[in-house]
């Protein structure tokens, strides 16, 4: 059996914003539908980070996959990212193992291409001011992502490392658009449209009393259950949209504290991001009202970029063949 390894540096050559955000579109879309399998991810927690194992099935490619990833919040500062592992595929027919990819790359496009997806599901259609919270891969994969699906002019970026938001608005500097560091959170939010926070704090960055009407928030930076990016106010102000229900009742710290204060209850997450664009829920009903999407990251995100990664890695003879075996005994 032969099995296909793409490295980091591949992955960042093979998948481009633009089809990782349809990848990931169909991907919710199918979720939505009930067809895909999705279950909770089992994580293994140790004293400087943790072990999350993130399995899947998409009917439509086919395709069983595995997300193993390590999370350790402390890599800050050293040669290596806070989020490293493999994503793995297996076909569905035989359950071969197809595919081990770098999944480092995979989750930092394939996270800020969910939010992409939600944004254009969500935000106003001339929604042009952006706010960037943190100053980490996501701040830069998001700027990708919202700049694809919206007509993005002018970036704020806000970092609790001032340094590192005036290093990320000169490396993303572009034609056109006008992107700064600012001193704080206010002032990146002020008059935006939208906002991402993309930090790893687990208090709150982002209070309530910030938020003006007609803003789109992505909410991706907490991905636990103790820690959170904004307030309760600011999640009683908004409509909640995630990307699983199930994944949010049991996950996102943002939706859960705020649940544990009083401010929201199980019946303001509004939809599942895949249902408003299958149309069985609404979505934005006003150019008023303030949208927010809890993304927590699924499985099905990692295999559907993967296998678009694979795919074309194939189609480019990209890549290192291994025969690891899996044929049946004599």
């Amino acid at each position: 059996m032969t099995t296909l390894l793409i490295n980091q540096e591949e992955v960042r050559s093979l998948l481009t914003m633009d089809e990782c955000i349809e990848a990931v579109r169909s991907a919710l879309t199918e979720l939505a539908g009930g067809e895909a399998i999705q279950p909770l991810r089992p994580v293994v927690w140790l004293p400087e980070g943790a072990l999350g194992m993130m399995p899947g099935y998409l009917p439509s490619i086919d395709t069983i996959g595995i997300k193993t990833i390590t999370v350790f919040p402390g890599n800050a500062g050293t040669p290596y990212d806070s989020h490293q592992g493999t994503v793995m595929l297996f076909d569905g027919e035989f359950g071969r193992l197809t595919a081990v990819i770098d999944a480092t790359e995979i989750t930092a496009i394939r996270t800020a291409a969910a939010s992409a997806v939600a944004t254009d599901a969500l935000a106003r259609p001339d929604a042009s001011v952006l706010a960037i919270l943190g100053s980490g891969v996501q701040a830069g994969t998001h700027l990708d992502a919202m700049a694809a699906v919206r007509p993005v002019t002018e970036v704020r970026i806000w970092s609790r490392s001032p340094a590192n938001a005036v290093r990320l608005a000169a490396s993303t500097a572009r034609d056109g658009v006008e992107v700064r560091a600012v001193s704080t959170v206010a002032e990146a939010v002020g008059g935006a449209d939208l906002v991402c926070t993309t930090t790893a704090s687990h208090e709150p960055v982002l209070p309530g009393f910030l938020l003006e009407a007609g803003m789109h928030i992505n909410a991706v930076g907490a991905s636990i259950p103790t820690a959170r990016e904004l307030d309760g106010e600011a999640l009683a102000r908004s409509r909640l949209f995630v990307d699983r229900r199930e994944s949010a009742l049991n996950e996102a710290g943002d939706f859960l504290l705020a649940r544990q204060e009083g401010h929201v209850s199980d019946a303001d997450i509004v939809a599942e991001v895949g249902e408003v664009l299958t149309g069985s829920a609404p979505g934005r009903q006003t150019d008023e009202e303030i949208t927010l999407f809890k993304s927590l990251g699924l499985a099905v995100e990692d295999i559907a970029a993967g296998d678009l990664v694979y795919r074309k890695a194939l189609a480019a003879n990209v890549g290192v063949s291994l025969e690891l075996g899996g044929a049946r005994h004599a």
